[in-house]
């Protein structure tokens, strides 16, 4: 029978980061007491944080919609009092100890990594699955037996086996991210597909410190407006795990149950102190759509028929557009769309002013990439944008017309930069056109958006909207103007000759000089300039 070994809320194995970048293996335990003295998780991977942070969040929502600071039990039945408990341990700078303590104390024996029941994240029955090397468990390496890594970050041993602490952390990566390679045990079973958070485009708030990014991402009101449908119910409470395979269940009524979902079964094998592989089953699945329970992800509007109510499901991140150019989408509402609960729940305590005046707001987001459908991991990757908290507000209603407006006239100028380029290469003899150019100038311009971005505060009365318009419409024409004028430099003699294109039956002369007459015009008229 298999031993008790690897207690989470004793043994080392979150990675945190300390005030001074340094990197500290510590408990679950001293993890959250010790939450306001880090400045946050530190992951192998952007994905595995936010893996980890949910199943923070899980223990976090399940205490704290139980017990008050002290430890006395309470249960919410107004919206107020959620928002009173929220205040009150975002003004402790801390968290409290005594409902902590007492809450994991009562279900330490779910927290065991091997445990010969109730392994933790895991479930006996998995032994009849897949068998993958730790080469497939580590995330870093995403390795299975038909698909190995060119340039792999290990080699050798640490291939072969990952420690406890290791083994851990991923495993709640696993199952929240894993693809789609594994295959079933029983016959005309559905498919889960990816893991549930591999299904999202996430997004999350940051804090100063890893006390901060959880509370603000601990989300006592379902979009900040009404109290969740069920008590907290984290997966660890069940008297029994599931364990039947590829099970399609209800859609989740609490966070808890949410940030524990199974996606899937599975079972750790070690060797001595080392976990070596792992068996892996399909788990639990829930349709997407209108899955509102999800605060973490942005939403695409399902194509409707008639006049049916509108759906939603979750839209993943493009890996080829960094976070601003989606700011609008993310975080300003507007007909036909739906923003992330995370962000509502957000703007509710910007509403009520539960967030200091001087404070700046900043989100990551976060993804896994897959190939053709879903079956192996391509890429993983991340970004954040900071703002100040107003613009979230009725203060900033007018300024999100406007930074819309930019972004919208900002995407012009890409395609005008696109048609040069593409214009130049006609004229050279060429046809197909990378958009190569038209990427190159959002690239010039991130840093500068980031920069003009935070540097907007609806609550300055001297700040004047017009005027910080001006100032990036400056910029991304001075930016699209010294790119254009690089494509032509380097266009060639033929193309400043020009030459006889032919389109659809149709002849036309293109040439660099005419291209660029053309580009200039172009800008002029998206800015309102009169010249160049």
């Amino acid at each position: 029978m298999e031993e008790k070994m690897f207690n989470l809320l004793d043994e080392p194995w979150l990675r945190v980061r300390e005030p001074d970048g340094a990197v500290k293996l510590v408990s679950l335990l001293e993890a959250l007491l010790g939450a306001h003295r880090f400045s946050g998780l530190a992951g192998e991977l952007p994905a595995q944080d936010v893996a980890v942070m949910r199943f923070l969040l899980a223990v976090l929502h399940t205490v704290f919609t139980r017990m008050d600071e002290k430890g006395a039990e309470r249960e919410f039945s107004l919206e107020s009092e959620a928002v009173k408990q929220w205040k009150t341990l975002w003004e402790m700078r801390y968290y409290p100890e005594e409902p902590i303590k007492r809450y994991l104390e009562e279900y330490r024996d779910r927290f065991w990594l091997f445990h010969p029941a109730r392994p933790f994240g895991q479930v006996p029955e998995a032994a009849a699955g897949t068998f993958y090397t730790s080469a497939k468990l580590n995330g870093e390496l995403s390795e299975s037996s038909n698909k190995v890594r060119l340039f792999p970050a290990r080699t050798g041993k640490g291939k072969r086996e990952v420690s406890m602490a290791e083994a851990a952390r991923w495993i709640l990566y696993l199952n929240a991210f894993d693809d789609t390679s594994s295959k079933p045990k029983g016959k005309d079973l559905p498919s889960p597909g990816a893991g549930w958070l591999g299904k999202l485009g996430l997004i999350y708030a940051e804090g100063n410190n890893l006390f901060e990014t959880l509370m603000l991402n601990t989300v006592f009101l379902k979009d900040g407006k009404e109290l969740w449908a069920e008590e907290e119910a984290p997966e660890w409470e069940r008297k029994e795990a599931r364990s039947a395979e590829r099970t399609e269940i209800s859609r989740p009524r609490n966070l808890a149950q949410l940030y524990t979902l199974q996606s899937r079964r599975i079972l750790l094998q070690r060797e001595n102190e080392a976990v070596t592989g792992y068996h892996l089953l399909g788990g639990d699945f829930f349709s997407p759509v209108n899955a509102f329970v999800e605060p973490m992800t942005i939403w695409a509007p399902v194509p409707q028929k008639g006049d049916t109510l509108p759906e939603f499901r979750p839209r993943r991140h493009d890996a080829g557009k960094q976070m601003w150019r989606e700011f609008p989408s993310l975080f300003f509402t507007s007909e036909g769309t739906r923003l992330p609960g995370i962000v509502q729940w957000i703007s509710y305590l910007e509403d009520k002013k539960l967030l200091e005046r001087d404070r700046k707001l900043r989100f990551r987001i976060a993804s896994v990439q897959y190939g053709d459908k879903d079956f192996f991991v391509t890429d993983v990757f991340s970004d954040s944008l900071s703002f100040h908290r107003s613009l979230l507000s009725e203060l900033g209603a007018a300024w999100q017309v406007r930074i819309r407006a930019e972004l919208d006239a900002c995407n012009q100028a890409a395609d005008a930069v696109y048609i040069l380029e593409r214009d130049i290469r006609r004229a050279s003899g060429g046809s197909n056109v990378p958009a190569t150019a038209k990427e190159q100038l959002y690239y010039r311009l991130d840093k500068p958006f980031r920069q003009w971005l935070e540097s907007l505060n609806p609550e300055q009365k001297e700040m004047e909207l017009e005027k910080k318009c001006l100032e990036w419409q400056e910029t991304v024409c001075r930016v699209a103007r010294q790119l254009g004028k690089e494509l032509v430099e380097g266009a060639g003699s033929s193309a400043f000759a020009g030459r006889i294109y032919k389109e659809k039956e149709k002849e036309y002369y293109y040439s660099a000089p005419e291209a660029y007459r053309w580009f200039q015009y172009r800008i002029n008229k998206i800015y309102n300039r009169k010249e160049g």
